[in-house]
């Protein structure tokens, strides 16, 4: 006979996994029906064109959304499919490793939950930018390092090289890993073993091998992606006011409830009252040493939000120890309490206003937002209008000076229609240079209307002629009016092939 406890156990698990399982399919349907980012148009047009690295990032975000787009298309759903999915399988890490460090089924349970319900996953596996795999990769990065400990095999450490090697192919905030698995191992007596014992050197190499792709394409490429990125460590100016910003986003991005939790756990877990000191150690690692980076980082600059994505596997164990293994005074656990319970409910109800907001505008009454410029409603119907002066013209190219609307542009223009940035080059790399002839005829460019013309333009043609203004619209509110102007007589090169500036300095 089961047990009363064993069986309130098994009822939790299954319901958490059909909650997580219908979580994944609102999420699908929010997909489906969402237009597309910019930067989810940028790396859609990485998907087809698979390299070892691209001038912002390295390609695992492209191979996501090149495997969605071959089972759904080029659609909004097609970009994201694979992304949204994901979800289930971190969700499974998650649960696992909160298992097995702190042998909790309800633990487990909780965990998984509560990642879900983050906008942080979300919102991170329904836009599909680098973050999305690395947090998929991270909860595996912390499976890996549970089994090790659970075990004691050394053949665990292959699997964490190769789920450190995948995180690292999705965004370069992954090599924080190595020095947190140092710290892991040094901080832990039981651990230390594992320092004279070749298994971790060898999963280094795993994970070498696996991110050598990205290595080789900078070496071909002047290191140009490398220095871009980690360029941002170098403090060039003190502005320490952007670490007032690192709170409030993690609140918005935890959703506030889980927010609590988790940093009741993490204070709970130094102050070692729960767990053993290997699985208190490793959760605080994998939290801190990132989160002690981008303080760092907002000295002298802004920490985007979505960049403590690989955090929150790691986040939410502490979020469900607090919960369920520590032992709180009266007051903490009312806390506690009213936080679990409404942890889920609070977080689904954000994410859905969210998309509501993003896709209809109706919650602020039609004004302006931070998604207007970012989410691309309206950006359907402006390309119809665009591809009828192109066609109107006799255009053979469309030209734009920011990668954001050349990537829109190339997504909603009909397939085949020739769309081109007019400089930053390095960004198209990868990509087969443009057909002489479709820039030798009549161009469409495309711009914001309030920026006048472009140095580029009065510079470089010898005939301008405005063509059309169109707006971009969400509802009644005009996001973004785009004047069309017709260029012709080229005065030299139609592109700019300028070297970026990280290679100029």
């Amino acid at each position: 006979m089961i047990s009363a406890p064993a069986a309130d156990d098994s009822r939790l698990v299954r319901n958490v996994w059909l909650t997580i399982i219908a979580l994944v399919a609102l999420r699908l349907i929010a997909a489906a029906l969402t237009p597309i980012t910019f930067d989810e148009a940028y790396y859609w047009m990485w998907s087809k064109h698979l390299a070892g690295g691209y001038y912002d990032h390295p390609p695992l975000v492209a191979v996501v959304i090149r495997l969605g787009t071959m089972i759904a298309g080029d659609t909004e759903i097609g970009v994201r499919l694979v992304a949204v999915l994901s979800a289930l399988p971190m969700s499974y890490a998650v649960y696992r490793s909160t298992e097995i460090l702190f042998g909790s089924v309800r633990a487990a349970a909780t965990a998984a939950l509560l990642l879900n319900v983050t906008l942080m996953a979300a919102v991170g596996t329904m836009i599909v930018t680098p973050d999305a795999p690395l947090l998929v990769t991270s909860s595996f990065v912390l499976l890996a390092l549970a089994k090790v400990l659970e075990t004691g095999r050394g053949a665990w450490w292959l699997a964490v090289g190769v789920a450190v090697g995948a995180a690292l192919t999705a965004k370069y905030t992954a090599m924080f890993f190595g020095a947190a698995i140092l710290i892991w191992l040094v901080a832990v007596p039981k651990n230390r073993h594992w320092l004279l014992s070749p298994w971790p050197y060898l999963g280094g190499l795993v994970s070498l091998a696996i991110f050598s792709p990205v290595i080789q394409w900078n070496a071909d490429h002047h290191w140009v992606s490398f220095i871009k990125q980690l360029g941002r460590a170098r403090i060039e100016d003190f502005r320490p006011a952007y670490i007032a910003e690192l709170i409030p986003t993690q609140f918005a991005f935890a959703t506030p409830l889980i927010f609590i939790l988790g940093v009741m756990g993490l204070y709970a877990l130094i102050l070692r009252r729960a767990g053993t000191a290997a699985a208190r150690v490793l959760i605080d690692v994998m939290v801190w040493v990132i989160v002690a980076y981008f303080v760092w980082h907002a000295l002298h600059a802004r920490v985007e939000a979505n960049w403590f994505a690989p955090i929150y596997p790691a986040f939410v164990v502490a979020a469900a120890v607090a919960a369920h293994l520590v032992p709180w005074q009266t007051r903490e656990r009312r806390t506690i309490d009213v936080c679990l319970r409404w942890a889920a409910p609070i977080g689904i109800a954000m994410f859905v206003a969210l998309i509501v907001q993003a896709n209809t505008g109706w919650l602020s009454g039609y004004k302006r937002d931070a998604t207007v410029r970012s989410v691309g409603v309206g950006w359907r119907e402006l390309a119809d209008g665009i591809e009828a002066v192109r066609a109107r013209t006799g255009a053979s190219c469309v030209i734009a000076m920011d990668y954001g609307t050349t990537a829109w542009l190339s997504f909603y223009l009909p397939p085949g229609t020739c769309v081109q940035q007019a400089i930053q080059r390095i960004r198209w790399v990868n990509f087969p240079p443009p057909d002489p002839g479709e820039l030798k005829g009549k161009l469409l460019f495309v711009d914001e209307a309030q920026l006048g013309l472009r140095p580029y333009v009065t510079e470089r043609f010898g005939r301008i002629e405005q063509a059309a203004q169109l707006t971009r619209q969400r509802g009644p509110l005009v996001i973004e009016t785009y004047a069309l102007y017709v260029l012709s007589e080229p005065k030299g090169e139609v592109l700019d092939d300028s070297p970026p500036p990280e290679l100029d300095r």
